[in-house]
């Protein structure tokens, strides 16, 4: 981002309103000169003396002459902020390079930059540039993290000028700032395989045809090194120009990633909080099975689906994994309590899209919503569940009873599900399900994870 401020009066009526904003930027200092400098004024003309009078113009003059160089000073100054990264886990540290360049034919005084950032990222930076000459150019850099995920704005930056005597400081801010998007941070899971499972595709019964890659079924106009065994004569007469043969697609296997997100669930914030935790660990779960090849899409209790709408949400097919993990990270670090009180929008949108493996995050589940959940299982392929008890986790003690209850119904009805105590490590649950899923396959024809 570029942004350019022109630090100089105006005429007319603008130049009278610069002039007085350029006297309310006289400092502590600059008011004590001109307050003594008035004050030895009229002690010199009370008392006769005219040395004092002297004295005291000379300090009441100082800062107003510092007042209208700075106000009349003419010069351009353009300066670029860098983020990088623009997208960082929480925790992790971004670094902010700022520019600042002189564009005008004089040298510049005594500057200081000041870039506005949020205090969940730290202290607001502050530099100081003792003097830029004509066409010169500063950079300056400082660093920013956060232990909370979120789109944090970065900007404007503030500029402000000051006369060697430090009598009047005059602030320009720029127009343009940027974004750190802070999103949960992910975990390495375990590259677990199961009994059924076709390599590097997930479940074999429960597969969708990706929507596009080298191949499909329909002709194509014939590239550079394709092989001459694959003309298509026919259509190649049709259209007059050689055709080859798209050959079907190998598939891909689907994954939903569904993230309880409401409120009645959930009890305590922070970091270390058990939404939190649903939170990263539905985002490492969405980043594992893209890695593993899947096409994957997060859906909410909301109903809403990411990465959109397009091929039922799921993403990872048409477009490119990395911008599919994207724009799901993106969707987390602002994720929030909703205001529900059940998961019904969620099991619609899986009785309509839901085939393939279902991966779920949930907090608390009463009776109905774990009927509900159950019944889930059923429009699925494979459905594993990771359950949080929200008291459990606010106290630090073991998970109640209540919930092993609720987790005995997901398994009846096919689920393999997880129970999560306080401060437990996805990869070593993930590897529990693994275990269980195995169990559990065993005894089907079919199925399978990773």
């Amino acid at each position: 981002m570029t942004s350019a401020a022109v630090p100089d009066g105006q005429r007319g009526d603008d130049d009278r309103g610069g002039l007085r904003a350029a006297l309310s930027g006289l400092t502590t200092r600059g008011r004590s000169f001109l307050a003594a400098g008035v004050a030895a004024a009229v002690c010199a003309y009370v008392l006769g003396q005219a040395d004092l009078l002297r004295v005291g113009l000379l300090l009441a003059v100082l800062p107003l002459i510092c007042v209208l160089v700075l106000h009349r000073t003419r010069y351009r100054v353009a300066t670029s902020r860098l983020l990088t990264p623009q997208r960082v886990e929480t925790g992790t540290e971004a670094r902010v390079r700022l520019r600042m360049e002189n564009v005008s034919k004089l040298p510049t005084g005594l500057l200081m930059l000041q870039d506005h950032v949020p205090y969940m990222l730290g202290s607001r930076p502050r530099f100081v540039l003792d003097r830029v000459e004509a066409g010169g150019r500063r950079e300056v850099s400082y660093r920013v993290r956060s232990d909370l995920r979120g789109r944090f704005p970065l900007g404007p930056l503030q500029l402000r000028l000051s006369d060697p005597f430090g009598m009047c400081e005059l602030s320009r801010s720029f127009s343009a700032y940027d974004t750190l998007t802070v999103v949960p941070r992910t975990e390495a899971l375990p590259p677990v395989g199961l009994f059924g499972e076709s390599a590097g595709y997930g479940e074999g019964q429960r597969r969708a045809l990706a929507l596009a890659g080298d191949d499909d079924v329909i002709p194509r106009a014939y590239r550079h090194g394709d092989d001459l065994r694959r003309v298509h004569w026919r259509s190649t007469a049709r259209y007059g120009e050689l055709m080859v043969r798209r050959e079907e697609q190998p598939q891909r296997a689907r994954c939903t990633v569904l993230l309880d997100t409401r409120e009645v669930a959930y009890r305590g914030a922070g970091p270390d909080s058990a939404f939190e935790w649903a939170v990263s660990g539905a985002a490492s779960a969405l980043v594992h099975m893209l890695e593993r090849g899947y096409t994957v899409r997060l859906l909410t209790d909301t109903g809403s689906a990411v990465p959109g709408e397009g091929a039922e949400g799921f993403g990872g097919s048409v477009q490119d994994p990395a911008d599919s993990a994207g724009l799901m990270m993106d969707a987390l670090a602002v994720v929030d309590h909703s205001e529900g009180a059940g998961l019904s929008r969620a099991s619609d949108v899986l009785r309509t899209g839901g085939d393939g493996l279902l991966v779920a995050f949930f907090g608390d589940l009463d009776e109905e919503q774990a009927a509900l959940v159950a019944r889930m299982h059923g429009r699925t392929g494979a459905a594993v569940a990771f359950v949080l008890d929200s008291g459990a986790w606010l106290t630090g003690g073991s998970v109640s009873g209540a919930v092993e209850k609720r987790l005995r119904r997901l398994r009846e009805a096919g689920w393999t599900a997880i129970a999560v105590p306080p401060g437990a490590r996805l990869a070593d649950l993930w590897q529990q399900a693994a275990g269980v899923r195995a169990e559990a396959a065993a005894d089907t024809p079919y199925g399978g994870w990773a």
